[in-house]
């Protein structure tokens, strides 16, 4: 399959997925949420054994690109709908994905971006690599990788991140759990293929029977937050505040919060 916004390539048994917007940071169109579903099906069920993410330019993932979402305000709520469920799919299908997956973070994940690079079985990170669930600052509601968060830091620590919208260090992603490895830049990719080898060394069948468990054993509690999270998400987007929040953001300007 071609891909536009996504740059794929396989070799010794690793495919590496390349965002590849790095004009705009990397940032997530519908296109690109598709293309990468796309890639990750293919990936399910061909030879690969381990899925790398990785990003063009100086970004990693700058989280859903706002212009497009802006062009969204006069939409009817069945397609905020169902731009929710495309990110919810695209967040639940990585994270059920039965081959292992590597986030080789290069440079500043954010907001759908963190979710993106932290949701992957293994995140190495290099030691400026910033992260951030930043949709607070834009009137935006954190939802869908809010419900992942929480699984995978608890519910205090989540509360902290998601409120204040601050970004943070690989070092307090590291120590938080997000981040498996803080990895100097030169050694970013060296690291990425030697977790591969050692991963590719194990039972394909076990490594997806393990992953497949993990996932049944959150499969409830998920289900029911990724339902409530993608109301949250379209609700949200229908607020005064996520207008002027997305409005200020590309006028470079401070926001008026109407509450």
């Amino acid at each position: 399959m071609g891909f536009r916004t996504i740059v794929v390539a396989e070799a010794d048994g690793i495919r590496t997925i390349t965002l590849n917007r790095p004009e705009r940071r990397n940032a997530m169109t519908p296109e690109m949420q598709d293309e990468l579903l796309a890639a990750m099906q293919e990936a399910a069920a061909g030879a690969c054994r381990v899925v790398v993410f990785a990003g063009a330019g100086e970004s990693f993932c700058a989280g859903l690109d706002l212009s497009v979402l802006q062009q969204m305000n006069d939409k009817p709520e069945a397609e905020h709908r169902a731009d929710a469920e495309r990110v919810a799919r695209l967040f639940r299908t990585l994270y059920e994905l039965p081959k292992p997956t590597i986030a080789a973070v290069h440079g500043a994940a954010v907001a759908g971006g963190t979710g993106l690079a932290t949701i992957c079985d293994f995140t190495l990170a290099v030691p400026a690599a910033k992260f951030g669930y930043t949709e607070v600052k834009i009137g935006f509601v954190p939802a869908l990788v809010s419900a992942f968060l929480t699984l995978q830091i608890g519910e205090k620590r989540a509360r902290d991140l998601l409120m204040t919208g601050r970004l943070f260090s690989a070092e307090e992603a590291h120590r938080v759990g997000l981040v498996n490895e803080v990895v100097q830049p030169e050694n970013l990719q060296v690291r990425v293929v030697e977790i591969a080898d050692e991963l590719k060394a194990n039972s394909p069948g076990s490594i997806a029977a393990t992953k497949q468990l993990l996932a049944a054993q959150n499969k409830v509690w998920l289900d029911r937050a990724i339902e409530l999270a993608m109301a949250a998400n379209a609700d949200s987007r229908a607020t005064p505040d996520f207008r002027e929040g997305v409005a200020a953001f590309l006028e470079k300007r401070k926001p008026i919060w109407k509450g």
